[in-house]
């Protein structure tokens, strides 16, 4: 069974429904809860395909304040390396394009919070894992730094008028995504209660933006599931080419 290396950055951001999903779609998980003292491994030997998920950490924070990013930038820079399979979220995202020669920064327009839609771009219409995707896909958001430049050779595969760098592949297998796709309703309503800074500059107070996200995480299934099918043949063939 092709093996999936999980990087939990932090508790508030598990895996959840894209956890389900890939294991529906037959891989073998290893997580790695950072928040709960699980190392890391140092390389990428022994799995297939590589996932890091968010946190309430930033990609602008070094050693010192967030010594546990440290691992993570190392695992991301040899995926970078090898091509590897690689599925980088919101806060992974972000450290991905930092190892890749992007930049990340403060939102200049502030947090991007709840429910909304992403736009593929054209060159998404190519890509093996993105391609089947609708136009317009239902994503939900909750960040306060953004992508404002691509890691240096990046293909931008999706965009929104709020931050335009949402979605992106560097080489053949690694991808990044700005957005969430993982979460639960029950995370959201956590998440809105715990981030007071972003939901206070949001248009929507807390009750409607977990109403909104209540409503979009049926429609966030319905495209996302797929993908994560598709990711997982990525991870797949990795696996029947190293056998």
């Amino acid at each position: 069974m092709a093996r999936l290396l999980v990087v939990v950055v932090h508790e508030s951001d598990p895996p959840a429904r894209l956890g389900e999903w890939l294991r529906d779609a037959g891989l073998e998980l290893d997580e790695r809860h950072q928040g709960l003292g699980e190392d890391l491994p140092r390389t990428l030997d022994g799995h297939d395909g590589l996932l890091v998920l968010g946190g309430p950490q930033s990609a602008m924070d070094d050693e010192t304040t967030s010594p546990e990013l440290v691992p993570v930038r190392d695992l991301l820079r040899q995926a970078l390396a090898a091509d590897f399979p690689t599925l980088a979220i919101c806060l992974g995202a972000q450290l991905l394009t930092d190892v890749g020669g992007g930049k990340v920064r403060p939102g200049i327009d502030g947090p991007e919070v709840g429910a909304t839609l992403v736009a593929k771009r054209d060159a998404a219409d190519k890509d093996p894992v993105f391609g089947p995707l609708p136009l317009s896909p239902d994503v939900i958001q909750f960040h306060h730094d953004e992508i404002s430049e691509l890691p240096t050779g990046a293909t931008l595969l999706a965009s929104n008028p709020f931050y335009a760098n949402q979605a992106f592949r560097v080489g053949r297998h690694v991808y990044g995504l700005q957005f969430h796709i993982e979460t639960t309703p029950e995370i959201i309503h956590r998440w809105a209660t715990e981030d007071v800074v972003g939901v206070a500059a949001s248009p929507h107070d807390r009750e409607t933006i977990c109403l909104r996200s209540d409503a979009a995480h049926p429609d966030v299934e319905e495209a996302w599931r797929p993908f994560a099918g598709r990711f997982a043949d990525l991870v797949r063939a990795h696996a029947s080419r190293a056998a």
